[in-house]
């Protein structure tokens, strides 16, 4: 067998193999974007929902992207004085059996501090989400500076109709 043959075998086997996979996907990516106040930010933030469409529970313990010194799991909690402080995320965030969890402005998110460049309109952020039990996932997350905070809204409620559907 020549290795033409062989090499387009074995792309073929995959492209059969790679739909399957994905049907499989325990954790599902949605409505993922991220942004920072202004261009010329230091910091920014990634939102999206997470889904988990597995029998057990399973946990985002990391994450990481080469476009800023440190990338951290935070939320905004609230101080004895009512002030809202962000702060970094200790041992990741639940994502239930046949639940999700919104990463969302005002509460969980991912945190970019010390970007390396600006972060621009139509852009997107490679970033590598790792979960306990489904392992490392990559996406590439559009960057969206004019989003408004509860834009997206109606598709998360969409979704938990989707979800209910389905199970």
């Amino acid at each position: 067998m020549s290795f033409r043959t062989l090499a387009l075998s074995t792309a073929a086997a995959l492209a059969l193999t790679l739909p399957a996979l994905a049907e499989e996907a325990k954790i599902v990516v949605e409505d993922a974007y991220a942004r920072s106040a202004m261009r010329s930010a230091s910091s920014g933030a990634a939102f999206m929902v997470l889904m988990n469409r597995g029998e057990a529970d399973d946990r985002l313990v990391d994450v990481r992207s080469d476009i800023a010194r440190r990338v951290e799991l935070h939320t905004n909690i609230s101080d004895a004085n009512g002030v809202m402080k962000m702060v970094r995320i200790e041992g990741g965030i639940a994502i239930p059996a046949g639940g999700r969890h919104a990463l969302a402005r005002g509460g969980d998110h991912v945190m970019f501090m010390g970007l390396k460049e600006p972060l621009e309109q139509g852009g997107t952020v490679p970033l590598t989400l790792v979960f306990e039990k489904a392992g490392e996932i990559e996406i590439e997350v559009p960057v969206d500076m004019s989003r408004k905070p509860g834009m997206g809204m109606k598709k998360m409620k969409d979704m938990k109709m989707n979800m209910q559907d389905d199970g």
